[in-house]
Parts: C-alpha cells; sequence; structure tokens
C-alpha cells in the first residue's frame, strides 16, 4: 500500500489484521503492546495497522507518559455504519423492486 495514499475507512478495514485490532479498541483504549500481545504480530507492524487505521480517521492517540494509547474514534466507526445502512436499505428496496415486479409479471 502507497503510505502516500489517503486511505478511507473501508479500505483500513479491509485488512483481517487491523479488522481484528478494531474488535480489541472497541473493549476499550489500549497501548501497542496490549494489543501485540493478542495478535499474531510483531509490535511494529501493530503500530504501522494503527498509522493506517489513523490516517483512515477510524483510531486516535493520545500520549500518556512514554506510551500511547489509541481508541476508536466513534464519529468515524458512526459514519461507516450510515454508510453500511444505507447500502443495506438501497438493497432491500431493490429487492422488494424486483419481487413486485415478478409478480406483477406472473400475474
Amino acid at each position: 500500500m502507497d503510505p502516500d495514499r489517503v486511505v478511507d475507512g473501508w479500505s483500513a478495514l479491509a485488512d483481517g489484521t487491523r479488522r481484528a485490532i478494531v474488535s480489541r479498541l472497541a473493549e476499550g483504549p489500549q497501548a501497542v503492546g496490549q494489543l501485540a500481545a493478542e495478535l499474531p504480530v510483531t509490535r511494529s507492524a501493530v503500530s504501522q495497522h494503527l498509522k493506517i487505521l489513523k490516517d483512515a480517521g477510524l483510531v486516535s492517540e493520545r500520549a500518556v507518559g512514554t506510551r500511547r494509547i489509541y481508541r476508536l474514534n466513534p464519529t468515524a466507526v458512526a459514519a461507516l455504519r450510515d454508510q453500511l445502512d444505507t447500502f443495506w436499505q438501497r438493497a432491500l428496496a431493490s429487492y422488494v423492486d424486483v419481487a413486485q415486479q415478478a409478480t406483477e409479471e406472473s400475474s
């Protein structure tokens, strides 16, 4: 992935490790070391994944002493959910249209 490219939330979540990180952060804020201890990747890899999630706006960080604590950005996660809800509603509406057309054609 090109590090200079802007990453959107959906692209950031395309990677399984990043989804696992998001899942763990949904339980509460954590430091890189805590996340790395629960994942089958190195601490350095977790940091790289967190950078992508942060660039996508899904994660924020704050310094606590020498550690960085990461947490989900609830506004960004809500925006993704809103997009998914929109996709779902459109799919349902299309399904209803197709079902009605099939019913009308068979009548």
